[in-house]
């Protein structure tokens, strides 16, 4: 049904003894369809003790002060979209006889009231502010994201760049230890990209890495899953 491959070999050793997947969920992505997440979530269910999915939905306003929309209107349009997000999960998991949905969604409000994820969090900061390695890397992986927004052949200015980068971090307590943030045990992190910056974090090259435990999985459906799980949308949508 899925096409399920580990970052890196630290990984492919990680996810041997995973209990717990942490599905990242883009806020503006169309790729997540509530098909897709249906099948995500049964997949997700199926081979692991539990599950959560992540939105980074109020921190995606910062993406969207980076391509140059106000700060209030990109915390509106950022908050209105991560709603739209959180209800399409919620149908997902529902679908799929969830009793409490709103228990597996990690939102930015949520994770905020977290220990483990403020602490993961303020070490993201200190670390980009003072490490220069450290800062680079996060600064490519944000050019990563705004490259895919922007018209083609432009380039992200520093400034873009130094407004993007605080979506990255506000995701990056969730790839250093999702299973300590949801005291859910070892964790793989779950995208359906590969991206250059986790790579080399899941190889130890850089001046932080995973949590013990903690790895990731790039995980896409084959064509077939998608087409299983519409017609139990359909059959939920008719009850």
């Amino acid at each position: 049904m899925f096409d399920v491959q580990p970052l890196t070999q630290n990984c492919c050793a990680a996810q041997q003894n995973a209990s717990h997947a942490c599905i990242g969920v883009s806020p503006f992505n169309s790729y997540f369809s509530t098909k897709r997440l249906v099948a995500l979530a049964d997949w997700a269910l199926s081979e692991f003790d539990s599950c959560h999915f992540f939105v980074p939905d109020t921190a995606a306003a910062y993406t969207l002060e980076a391509l140059g929309y106000p700060p209030d209107r990109a915390r509106h349009k950022a908050q209105r979209q991560g709603q739209y997000v959180h209800n399409k999960i919620t149908t997902a998991l529902r679908t799929l006889s969830v009793d409490d949905p709103a228990e597996l969604i990690l939102g930015m409000a949520r994770l905020e009231e977290n220990a483990r994820y403020r602490e993961l969090l303020d070490h993201a900061h200190g670390l980009c502010a003072d490490d220069p390695l450290f800062r680079q890397a996060c600064l490519d992986a944000s050019h990563w994201v705004l490259d895919r927004k922007l018209p083609p052949d432009t380039l992200p200015t520093q400034e873009q760049l130094r407004l993007a980068v605080r979506y990255f971090l506000a995701e990056l307590p969730l790839f250093v230890d999702s299973g300590g943030i949801t005291e859910s045990g070892p964790s793989m992190f779950v995208y359906h990209h590969p991206v250059d910056f986790l790579e080399r974090f899941y190889r130890n090259e850089l001046p932080w890495s995973p949590a013990p435990g903690q790895g990731f999985l790039v995980v896409r459906e084959q064509d077939r899953a998608v087409s299983r799980y519409s017609a139990r949308l359909t059959s939920e949508a008719n009850r």
